[in-house]
């Protein structure tokens, strides 16, 4: 056997990956998406880096995390669950149209991407939105 163990997946099939920053823990952390998910979250992190280039990112909390460059803050995240993707923008209220997903929170808003559902014309624009608002520091 070569390489590291497989993740650890918790509640509702999200990878355990260790916090850290850069391109590698996210790729763990897409690697690690069960079935369909995995492929979502490869799309996501193409569509983001081709709409926010030197898009920064982390994972914090068992979650993806992208930020603009230069900025301190954070626009997006993901987390899975048992049967969707959802995604978080911290500023969500900003944008347009709104995402549907309420939140406690009242700027935030999500998407929760279901297998199959993937509208790559609304999710850029919805990033490159997002990524021109100050970020969440969190």
């Amino acid at each position: 056997m070569t390489g590291e163990p497989s993740p650890k997946l918790l509640s509702g099939g999200n990878p355990q990956i260790a916090k850290g920053y850069g391109d590698a823990p996210v790729q763990a952390y897409i690697a690690a998406m069960p079935g369909w998910k995995s492929e979502v979250g490869r799309r996501l992190d193409a569509l983001v880096e081709r709409t926010v280039p030197r898009v920064r990112k982390a994972v914090k909390w068992n979650s993806p995390f992208y930020g603009a460059p230069g900025e301190e803050g954070w626009f997006l995240s993901l987390h899975v669950f048992t049967r969707y993707v959802k995604l978080t923008f911290f500023r969500g209220v900003q944008l347009d149209p709104v995402p549907p997903g309420k939140s406690k929170h009242p700027e935030v808003r999500y998407l929760d991407l279901h297998e199959g559902e993937f509208d790559e014309a609304q999710l850029a624009a919805w990033i490159k939105q997002a990524s021109d608002l100050p970020g969440e520091r969190l």
